[in-house]
């Protein structure tokens, strides 16, 4: 008896070792996953982050994908042309997200209008019932409300991770691109996005002094 129960184990474990050999095992897709900050990300100032942002080099059109307003109007980026956009993927679950949430509430109040806009874009599956009280409990009031609840946002646009912000061009391109929390309204974010073009009444300017941080 113990000899057949051996061979039974070994023949179980054999054809395990044979089915993963000829890829019939894949592993489940893995959840969105919160960005972490690396020792040298950590060490730097709080009011960093226009050096972080990556350059696209030629800027990419920015892949069609549909989402809902606070009204549940379908919206694409293509309803934004003419302005420059901060397109900012995040979820109420995501610490980093929250924590820079006010700071994005700030700049949409300070540069947003007819050249610019931020549009926070929530993945939450729970949508408007999960992330409206939960904005208004942070004191958001100059964000408007924008949800993904079937993350269309993550498969068109491959974020590695959130929070992920998108700099987008008025013509609908992604010139930029920032993994991780950002001071948003910091002196030097807020000029780097006013020589996009961003702020009322703000003609674009020449647009030196993205960095390529190859991430």
């Amino acid at each position: 008896m113990r000899t057949l129960a051996v061979s039974a184990i070994l023949s179980v474990v054999a054809g395990v070792a044979a089915w993963m050999a000829v890829g019939a095992w894949t592993a489940p897709p893995a959840a969105p996953t919160v960005l972490k900050l690396g020792a040298a990300d950590a060490a730097r100032p709080a009011a960093a982050g226009p050096e972080r942002f990556t350059e696209v080099t030629p800027p990419r059109a920015v892949p069609s994908f549909a989402f809902v307003d606070g009204q549940g109007r379908k919206t694409t980026i293509g309803d934004f042309a003419g302005r420059v956009v901060l397109l900012n993927l995040w979820a109420t679950w995501c610490g980093p997200c929250v924590k820079e949430m006010p700071s994005l509430d700030r700049l949409q109040a300070r540069l947003g209008g007819a050249r610019f806009q931020v549009v926070a874009l929530s993945v939450d599956r729970g949508g408007r019932e999960t992330v409206e009280p939960f904005l208004a409990k942070l004191g958001i009031a100059a964000l408007p409300l924008y949800l993904d609840p079937g993350n269309a946002s993550m498969g068109a646009l491959s974020p590695r991770g959130l929070p992920t912000t998108l700099l987008i061009d008025e013509e609908g391109r992604e010139v930029a691109r920032l993994e991780g929390a950002a001071e948003w309204d910091s002196p030097e974010m807020l000029e780097f996005l006013r020589r996009y073009g961003a702020g009322r009444g703000v003609a674009p300017r020449d647009r030196g002094g993205v960095v390529n941080t190859g991430g």
